[in-house]
């Protein structure tokens, strides 16, 4: 747990220093208020990856000198994890790095891990036996697209106060907890520190939104998320593969519903931003009344009014996945009755159909 709490203190305080120093970089600084995804109306900084990265970086230096058996690894995760995240931070201060680039990055840092970390996806589970991946032809690029898909649905969820940082904190703290189930130290500490720094950011990322984390603190959760996930999965067999499909199925499911949305049913790129996200419906057609005129303060609070919805909706995934880690029977019927929600949800939402008891309306004294 000191992993942890080093973390936090490393991410807490230098995300403090970069909102009181931002104003000295414009490059630091989201100030493109008029996107279709944009709901904040002031100029913010958007390089909250960084602390996050940073303080990974420090606290993984400090576990290894408490255990120095995870060295080599935490050095190679941390190596790998370099590239996603380069690809990132260098779009928050310069925008200038395509999705696609960014995307080829995170496939690059997912290929890296495949081959010095040996964090690949060897087997499926099914409800008699398993299917092995025995061949690296079949096996390198699913692990490379699950890895590339992994960080690029963190980032986009990532549109509200607190929204990515809770989901990404209690799926940390999920692979933590099986890993301490059956004794994987590494994962259990890579996943302690990780979790760390993101609490650090996430106190000043919520509910006021002083800082945005940014597309290099998105792809690089989103890439260690991914590499933990498979490789808690690989070295523990107890473990079944449809844990982490369970554990991450909210941002990835959105990812691959909005594909599909904006493809086969508005002929678009795949990759054009559109403001129908579920979180992007839920901000303005669930929480608008509970607020009054769209003011900077009633705004934000609109916009942290937005995030729990999603944060509960993730827990029930991350809930079941925790508990059920070894039964793939169960996680797999968990992830067909969690698809069936999401989209009664967005289909009830989208038609202006949504349950009353889930509109927050003003209170009248």
């Amino acid at each position: 747990m000191s992993s942890l709490f080093i973390s936090f203190l490393i991410s807490a305080v230098m995300t403090l220093l970069v909102i009181r120093y931002s104003s000295l970089h414009d490059g630091m600084l989201d100030s493109d208020l008029d996107g279709v995804q944009k709901v904040h109306v002031h100029a913010v900084p958007r390089i909250g990856g960084l602390s996050i990265f940073v303080a990974v970086v420090c606290g993984g230096a400090y576990s290894v000198w408490r255990q120095p058996d995870i060295a080599k690894s935490m050095a190679l995760i941390i190596a790998c994890s370099c590239v996603a995240f380069a690809g990132g931070i260098v779009e928050d201060f310069t925008k200038s790095v395509s999705p696609r680039r960014r995307l080829f990055l995170t496939m690059a840092a997912a290929l890296l891990g495949f081959w010095l970390l040996d964090a690949r996806i060897d087997r499926i589970d099914l409800l008699s036996g398993s299917w092995m991946l025995n061949y690296a032809w079949i096996s390198l690029p699913l692990t490379v697209l699950a890895v590339a898909g992994i960080a690029n649905a963190i980032n986009i969820i990532d549109g509200f106060n607190g929204l990515a940082s809770i989901v990404a904190l209690c799926m940390l703290l999920s692979l933590g907890y099986v890993a301490l189930q059956v004794g994987d130290s590494f994962v259990l500490i890579a996943a302690l520190l990780v979790a760390g720094a993101v609490a650090g950011f996430f106190i000043w990322n919520y509910p006021a939104g002083l800082i945005f984390m940014g597309d290099g603190g998105a792809y690089f959760l989103g890439f260690m998320l991914g590499e933990l996930a498979i490789l808690l999965v690989m070295r523990n067999p107890q473990v079944s593969s449809w844990y982490p499909a369970l554990l991450l199925i909210y941002p990835c499911f959105e990812t691959l519903f909005s594909a599909y949305r904006r493809f086969f049913l508005r002929g678009q790129s795949p990759g054009m931003p559109d403001g129908i996200h579920l979180h992007s419906l839920i901000f303005r057609r669930l929480v608008l009344w509970a607020v009054g005129r769209r003011d900077a303060r009633n705004l934000t609070r609109r916009n942290s009014l937005t995030s729990p919805y999603l944060w509960l909706l993730s827990l029930m995934a991350v809930g079941p996945a925790t508990l059920l880690w070894r039964h793939t029977w169960a996680l797999m019927i968990c992830c067909g009755l969690f698809v069936l929600t999401y989209i009664w949800l967005y289909s009830r939402i989208i038609r202006f159909k949504s349950p009353r008891w889930l509109i927050l309306r003003k209170k009248h004294r």
